[in-house]
């Protein structure tokens, strides 16, 4: 298994030199998030990452969760590190305080989360789950519901879940029959079974607080029918075990250190949070903090496969470089000498030191949403948020997932062995593209909801941006040939989008058809956008290797995968046609 080291350094960079954490944290009166307060939860959560929950990565995907009877137990070593984590207040770092938490920016528990995720994305689903919960009672709960559960949820004491899927009903939520009969004493009967519900039972907590879909008795038809109610493990107020049991866990191609449950939900006392028949939006608030934390998987899984594959890289002998030897005491070439070598390496630094930039950057979003005392700023920063979100959860993890491959590519055939580690990886990123809404449902979401359904408005925003930075730049000595590039580009992003605006008035299906590819020629963009702002902070960074790194691998950016635009441009503009023409019972054929 690779040996997961937090890359500090570049964080930092990204922290101290690329975004102004400090300035930022100054701007909105986040006084406690000192830069002795950032380095130190960087410091110390490096530690715990690599030293707690790295050596049990292997082992908790070998073992796995147990099922017994409706009891789950997680791998050996996870309940313990989970009550490390809590005891060192990690639990809590951007909790509200009014409930026990440190009341840090949400940017600094995302950087967090990122450790975490690279160093054991199966034990990251529990407090990753967890925090979700606490941000949709903290938005949509009464006072008494926050007084009851948002403490023991902050503490670690309890943990939560959310509960949308059920067997018949994916995406389309209008589907589920669960269902919430209201009872004399206010609260509701839940009915119902739900599954693939990660972290729905296990042995980590002393209580499971369940966010709930189901629909009144008298509710309307579709999406418009559904409600949001809180079903706890046990009742916070008698302790008494509540009607919900798990029925069994899903035996998954990877994250198997993360129990996935089938839960029903057999009359089950639970309670209303926010409005009757308005839960999807209540629930969106949990979806959108777990679509942020699906993309920041991508990430993690790329994260330590690329430190996987540098070091075998570096260490692996395989014939000699096209040039010339390069090692000639050894018997062979170490195999980083090989230009195919570096393609896949190179690819694997761009897409994680990209990606790591998109996940702050849209971190300092959260921050300006939740702290700002300007409700202009606000705003402004949750459109760029509502537009940001569907490329980060499904281009982070689509170009996770091929930095994965990449990974054991690396390694030949050792790359497909189990002891080396890397083909879990893999495994593990997988289900990132699948779960909180496929990419697909991301891409649809944000063509058809966000850029269309708000008349170009949300892209304008974050074109706008592109533009001022662009025309600041255009001369710039050394990036003026990619800065003209991008500029390009983000004129073109804008006619492309509508060109399929005014195709789908004619033609709905030109908004599916074009969708997927719109949201990665975005994603690469985008990515483009930051990597120049990186490259430009790297000019003024003393360290003189680091700073080489990072210009390189910013050409290799612009040079290797930005082009890839063209493919995705080329397919939007096919339309639907060459996909819909086919009638169904002919694919078999």
């Amino acid at each position: 298994m690779p040996e997961y080291k937090a890359p500090l350094r570049d964080m930092r960079f990204l922290i101290d030199n690329v975004f102004d954490f400090h300035g930022h944290y100054a701007a909105l009166g986040a006084t406690d998030a000192s830069p002795d307060m950032v380095n130190a939860i960087l410091d110390e959560g490096a530690k715990f990452c690599e030293n707690v929950l790295a050596p049990l990565n292997r082992s908790g995907d070998e073992e796995g969760c147990h099922f017994d009877n409706g009891v789950v137990t997680t791998p050996k070593g996870f309940k313990q590190a989970f009550a490390q984590y809590v005891e060192g207040g990690w639990h809590g770092v951007a909790a509200d305080p009014a409930y026990g938490g440190q009341g840090l920016p949400q940017s600094l528990g995302l950087v967090l989360s990122e450790m975490i995720g690279s160093s054991n994305t199966s034990w990251g689903m529990y407090p990753g789950l967890t925090h979700g919960a606490m941000s949709a009672i903290h938005a949509h709960g009464t006072a008494e519901q926050k007084d009851t559960y948002l403490g023991k949820l902050t503490a670690g004491e309890w943990t939560g879940t959310m509960c949308l899927t059920e067997a018949h009903c994916g995406t389309d939520l209008g589907l589920i029959k669960t269902r919430a009969v209201p009872q004399a004493d206010g609260s509701y009967a839940i009915t119902g079974s739900k599954i693939f519900i990660s972290a729905g039972e296990h042995d980590m907590s002393a209580n499971i607080i369940h966010l709930v879909l189901a629909k009144l008795p008298d509710a309307p038809a579709g999406t418009k029918g559904i409600s949001l109610f809180i079903v706890p493990k046990f009742h916070a107020d008698s302790g008494a075990r509540n009607a919900v049991h798990c029925g069994s866990i899903e035996h998954k191609m990877g994250i198997k250190g993360s129990a996935t449950c089938v839960l029903n939900f057999d009359g089950a006392r639970g309670f209303l949070i926010g409005e009757a028949n308005k839960g999807l939006n209540c629930m969106f608030t949990m979806m959108n903090h777990a679509r942020l934390g699906t993309g920041m998987q991508g990430l993690c899984n790329g994260e330590a496969s690329f430190q996987g594959a540098i070091k075998y890289a570096n260490d692996r002998l395989q014939m000699r470089s096209l040039t010339g030897a390069k090692a000639p005491e050894k018997a062979a070439d170490p195999i980083i000498v090989h230009a195919d070598v570096r393609r896949m390496l190179l690819t694997m630094k761009a897409f994680n030191e990209g990606n790591r930039a998109l996940a702050y950057f849209t971190a300092q979003l959260l921050d300006t949403a939740h702290l700002s005392n300007d409700a202009g700023q606000r705003q402004d920063a949750e459109d760029l948020l509502a537009f940001l979100t569907p490329i980060c959860k499904a281009f982070m993890t689509d170009t996770g997932l091929e930095v994965t491959n990449h990974g054991m590519q690396v390694f030949g055939g050792h790359g497909y062995i189990r002891e080396w580690g890397m083909e879990q990886l893999a495994r593990d990123a997988r289900i990132a593209p699948i779960y909180e809404g496929t990419n697909g449902i991301q891409a649809l979401d944000l063509l058809g909801r966000k850029v269309l359904g708000s008349q170009g408005k949300l892209l304008r925003g974050f074109t706008k941006i592109v533009h001022k930075f662009c025309a600041a730049n255009a001369e710039h000595p050394q990036f003026k040939a990619h800065v003209a590039q991008l500029d390009q580009l983000n004129r073109e992003w804008g006619e492309l989008t509508t060109r399929v605006g005014m195709a789908a008035m004619k033609n709905p299906d030109e908004v599916g058809a074009a969708a997927v590819d719109y949201l990665m020629y975005s994603g690469y963009v985008v990515l483009a956008y930051l990597w120049l702002r990186m490259a430009l902070a790297a000019l003024e960074q003393p360290d003189a290797d680091f700073a080489k790194a990072k210009l390189a691998t910013c050409d290799f950016y612009f040079k290797r995968l930005l082009p890839r635009t063209a493919t995705h441009r080329a397919a939007v503009e096919a339309g639907s046609e060459c996909l819909m023409s086919l009638p169904a019972e002919l694919f078999g054929l």
